[in-house]
């Protein structure tokens, strides 16, 4: 399956000094987009990418990735757009050669197969990685439920001695 902002590059294209890429989703993209990422809209998507060859065939990509979207509001349930703007490094791996490294400070690693990367995967990638998983609009703040707390579940049992 091709993804929705496919932009393949050949891995002869990075020289000595790397090579500066950006990477922007057209109106269809962007709506392609949005529905992989359960969103009711993505406005728009633009990711600048600085990849400079560690080896061979590992390509460290730094990128800044900004974009405008529609969220829901987890409070109020009302859509809101939302800026995202994401600073990130990846790694561009051949397929099977990733590490088995936990480190969460380590660069994620997106492997690939044959003479190409996909900078525009990896940008759509990192879009769902910046979404706030609790989306809520500016000023909403949540009902408040009263200070009593919950009754114990067998308070009534209590009364029955």
């Amino acid at each position: 399956m091709i993804p929705e902002l496919h932009r393949p590059l050949s891995l002869d294209r990075i020289g000595s000094q790397g090579l500066d890429l950006t990477v922007e989703a057209s109106q269809a993209e962007c709506a392609a987009i949005a529905i992989r990422m359960n969103l009711p809209a993505v406005l728009a998507l633009t990711c600048v990418f600085h990849l400079v060859r560690e080896r061979r065939d590992i390509v460290l990509a730094r990128g800044v990735l900004r974009a405008r979207i529609i969220q829901t509001c987890v409070v109020s349930l009302e859509p809101f757009e939302a800026p995202v703007e994401e600073v990130f490094h990846v790694r561009f791996v051949p397929s099977g050669e990733e590490t088995d490294d936990p480190d969460p400070e380590s660069d994620d690693e997106i492997p690939y197969e044959g003479n190409e990367i996909d900078p525009g995967e990896a940008a759509a990638e990192q879009l769902g990685l910046a979404l706030d998983p609790y989306p809520r609009m500016q000023g909403v703040e949540m009902p408040d439920t009263g200070d009593e707390p919950d009754p114990h579940p067998f308070a009534a049992l209590r009364r029955l001695n």
